[in-house]
């Protein structure tokens, strides 16, 4: 996909796609794809996005993003509403929406009242299936919960992946089980409780890793999310980092002792890395 620089001044918008674009998933693709080279995105904020958290949005779109909170202008009417789009962008000629947008107080206006209400051209993106399946967030959200890689994975055309900060932790997989990277993780969606072959970026580069999330029921009963990198003996890391998710491995489990956990780890190191040499095509490799 070709990359824009996803920093843009109000006035040289000229088309706006409008959504919560949560997730950025190939059916919101179906709206940037008709974004030109003066595009953005017109993002309504209700600080529940946790599929992509802020100005993540704007990496995955490629589009630079303008946030909106909802509690700003869920009183206007449809009127009010288009005309603060036209003052903010005052170059805006197009708009894109999908088959299921609502807008004005109490949802009182739909897309097709947006056509009447707007002077430019107005887009309205119909229904983007896969399978007969309607793509959606909360879908994805509920396949993630489930640990359902694949599913997820294919809605949103690509690996689901979240930022946390590298962070102290037990200091018992160095010595007794396999060395991790320990994350703090805020805003983004956990998935599932388990195991999981993940891809892990550090800077510029991307390590084979299999990942633990949950509670530590073997240890000491504490939630982590932490990750442990194949093949490769790194210095001390520090600061952020990043996980793909690959392939769900297997549910989270008590082990009667640490031997047990570390014979079980090495199975999991095993099948991650016969997940990961597994070649995956998702659906924006088509969009």
């Amino acid at each position: 996909m070709l990359r824009r620089s996803t920093i843009l001044k109000k006035e040289s918008v000229d088309t706006l796609a409008i959504g919560s674009f949560d997730g950025i998933h190939v059916g919101h693709r179906q709206l940037i794809n008709h974004l030109g080279d003066n595009g953005a995105l017109f993002v309504v904020d209700k600080d529940q996005a946790n599929l992509t958290p802020g100005i993540k949005r704007s990496e995955y779109a490629g589009y630079p993003c303008m946030f909106f909170h909802f509690l700003k202008i869920k009183h206007l009417s449809g009127d009010e509403f288009v005309a603060l789009l036209k003052k903010e962008f005052v170059n805006l000629k197009k708009i894109v929406v999908g088959y299921d947008f609502f807008f004005g107080q109490h949802r009182s206006c739909n897309a097709h009242d947006l056509q009447k209400l707007f002077d430019g051209e107005v887009i309205i993106v119909e229904e983007y299936c896969y399978h007969g399946i309607s793509i959606h967030s909360s879908l994805i959200r509920e396949y993630l919960h489930e640990g359902r890689l694949e599913e997820a994975n294919r809605f949103l055309g690509r690996e689901y992946a979240i930022t946390g900060d590298v962070i102290r932790g037990q200091g018992l997989g160095k010595k007794e089980l396999v060395p991790t990277l320990n994350l703090k993780v805020l805003e983004y969606l956990i998935p599932r409780e388990g195991v999981y072959a993940t891809r892990t970026r550090i800077g510029h580069n991307i390590y084979k890793s299999v990942s633990f999330v949950g509670t530590r029921h073997s240890t000491d009963g504490q939630f982590s999310v932490e990750t442990h990198i194949l093949d490769e003996s790194l210095a001390a890391i520090e600061g952020s980092i990043e996980l793909f998710f690959v392939e769900f491995i297997r549910d989270n489990q008590k082990f009667n002792s640490l031997d047990d956990l570390k014979q079980q780890i090495e199975k999991d190191i095993k099948e991650a890395r016969k997940q990961l040499e597994t070649c995956r095509v998702y659906l924006n490799d088509f969009l």
